[in-house]
């Protein structure tokens, strides 16, 4: 699945992922606060077309009555999952008492997942961390709140591999979401689904994790930013299938197109070119010459600019690139 991105994981991207393989996806973090306001998140983030499903709306708030009542809001406007984002480490974030704060405080998150799902009889999930430090108390925490998740029949829970506290440094630990996994395997009943999360940069890190963890499903994140195609090779890798061809040349700029297209049709001309920039000097690492288009993709701020590009780089068919596992450090193009 792709995961919910910040200023990223917008109808733009998933379309064009879904476009390319990706089954289910989920939307950045909304805040409930601004959709009930009737903000700009609710006039730009939880914008959905026909091909945008099924997908998640994913919330992130604080107080259990205002979730409850953006989640119905999110229904009514046609989302098919609510998804609680118990996880994201960003300071601001933090200091709000959102996203992964709610880890340090499990009394609140139970609050708001009941409250939730009070509102919300069809279907729920949950983004978490496992942990929000390396300490017994913080482990104690997530599992007053993983526990609380299958009693009230979340349908999945995701959990990345690294600490709030670790944000997206070092590694994510794989043997954490092995040990959920077989937890769950034991449980009688109905049980929701497991997302893994962390360090899943390319279908062979996708395929590990499944290997490696035993768990349902994967949550990608980062690696599929720029790289919709990500999901078909991890379909082809399910299916027993030799990995396939990076995408040509041709096929990298048509993706190219459709996504400018559509984050032009949401956001406008000018702030379209500004969001696309860094999401396509991620697309250039699948470039055999990656490190002359990324630099000029960084100089794009309009229409004419990106065609430009795409002139002078995606008019010649040919191989793209293999993009492998890379650690966080070195997730960028040089």
């Amino acid at each position: 699945m792709q995961a919910g991105l910040a200023g990223y994981s917008d109808m733009a991207m998933r379309v064009v992922a879904r476009r390319r393989g990706c089954p289910y996806a989920v939307t950045e973090a909304l805040l409930d606060q601004v959709l009930l306001r009737g903000g700009r998140g609710l006039e730009k983030g939880a914008i959905l077309c026909e091909q945008d499903h099924p997908v998640a709306g994913q919330l992130m708030g604080s107080e259990p009555e205002e979730l409850a009542r953006a989640a119905k809001l999110l229904i009514e406007s046609g989302f098919d999952v609510i998804d609680l984002n118990f996880a994201c480490p960003v300071k601001k974030v933090m200091g709000r008492c959102r996203g992964g704060y709610l880890l340090s405080d499990p009394d609140t998150a139970v609050a708001i997942m009941r409250r939730v799902r009070e509102a919300v009889p069809g279907l729920l999930s949950i983004k978490l961390r496992r942990a929000l430090n390396e300490t017994a108390e913080a482990a104690e925490w997530f599992e007053v709140v993983f526990e609380e998740a299958c009693r009230l029949e979340f349908a999945a829970i995701a959990v990345h591999g690294r600490t709030v506290e670790q944000k997206y440094t070092g590694f994510a630990k794989w043997p954490f979401l092995k040990g959920l996994a077989a937890r769950m395997r034991g449980m009688t009943g109905n049980r929701p689904t497991l997302f893994g999360s962390g360090d899943v940069y390319c279908a062979d890190d996708a395929m590990r994790m499944l290997q490696e963890t035993d768990v349902d499903g994967v949550w990608i994140a980062r690696g599929a930013i720029g790289n919709p195609w990500i999901f078909s090779e991890f379909a082809a890798l399910l299916r027993g299938d030799p990995l396939p061809a990076p995408p040509t040349i041709f096929e990298q700029r048509a993706a190219l197109l459709e996504h400018f297209g559509l984050a032009r049709d949401i956001y406008g001309e000018e702030l379209a070119s500004r969001q696309m920039r860094k999401i396509a000097i991620k697309y250039s690492k699948l470039h055999p010459a990656g490190p002359t288009v990324w630099r000029e993709f960084i100089e794009v701020k309009n229409q004419r600019d990106w065609d430009a590009v795409l002139d002078r780089h995606y008019s010649n068919d040919g191989p793209g690139v293999r993009v492998g596992s890379v650690p966080d450090a070195e997730d960028v193009c040089k």
